[in-house]
């Protein structure tokens, strides 16, 4: 996937990549129609178009795609998002809510499968999205859950804890040092009122930094808790969504030299 959006070109213009000619946005949703018309599932089709591709950022009207996550994390979904929105005629509606706002395929795929459908560099960003955005948003709920729930018991007295929040239990700063931190590294300021596409942003950033000040237990830690609020809220871990495997190992390999 380009790290650069640009106006969509002619596919005779695209960069080659791994040998293939990507097409322009608007080939890849007509590829996609005349593959659903011409019998094949629009779910395959779907990732084949997610595998075609090119974009990380993309402006249609009023609203701006982010597909790519500080240059790293896919959110292929997102990207599904926008190329059902196209085919509302082609596409069953029932079956397409269930995959965007719950997460169920159509299709049973084994994750080896969908990896390949949609290539070994995107899956490997879905991944990192997986991690640093969903992970990292159970884990900070989570910990905000459990900062609640000890003041609402704490009866009387001062616990020095009680004044210590999220962003300082997690990532040992205030969450204006953070900001501020954000912003010299990346150029980018966050303010209280900001688009979803810039809060992913920082939590990615935000995870990145937590593995760079963590020691190892503590980041499988931190990883296991963010799994187990996943799973409890049923947003990434469910029996019918497959792509990745969360798990502490599977982590531990991924991200052991970051």
């Amino acid at each position: 996937m380009s790290r650069t959006a640009g106006p969509a070109e002619s596919p005779e213009n695209d960069a080659p990549i791994d040998g293939e000619y990507l097409p322009a946005p608007e080939e890849t949703v007509l590829r996609m129609r005349q593959a659903i018309l011409g019998g094949e599932h629009w779910f395959e089709a779907l990732l084949d178009a997610v595998a075609r591709w090119r974009l990380p950022v993309e402006r249609m009207g009023d609203r701006t795609y982010t597909y790519l996550v500080g240059g790293e994390a896919f959110d292929w979904l997102l990207l599904a998002e926008r190329l059902l929105s196209a085919l509302p005629d082609v596409v069953p509606s029932r079956e397409c809510e269930e995959l965007l706002f719950h997460g169920r395929w159509p299709l049973e795929l084994e994750d080896d499968e969908f990896a390949a459908r949609i290539g070994p560099a995107k899956h490997s960003a879905h991944l990192n999205y997986l991690y640093g955005v969903l992970v990292e948003e159970a884990l900070q709920l989570s910990v905000e859950e459990e900062i609640h729930k000890e003041n609402r018991h704490r009866a009387w007295g001062h616990d020095p804890r009680s004044d210590e929040n999220m962003y300082q239990r997690v990532y040992g700063k205030t969450r204006e040092d953070l900001l501020a931190q954000y912003y010299v590294e990346t150029g980018h300021l966050i303010r209280e009122a900001c688009e979803l596409s810039q809060y992913r942003a920082l939590t990615y950033w935000l995870f990145k930094t937590r593995l760079k000040l963590q020691d190892k237990a503590r980041v499988a830690s931190d990883t296991r808790r963010g799994l187990a609020q996943l799973t409890r809220m049923e947003l990434a871990v469910s029996e019918r969504r497959r792509g990745a495997v969360l798990g502490e190992a599977d982590f531990a390999a991924r991200f052991a030299s970051a």
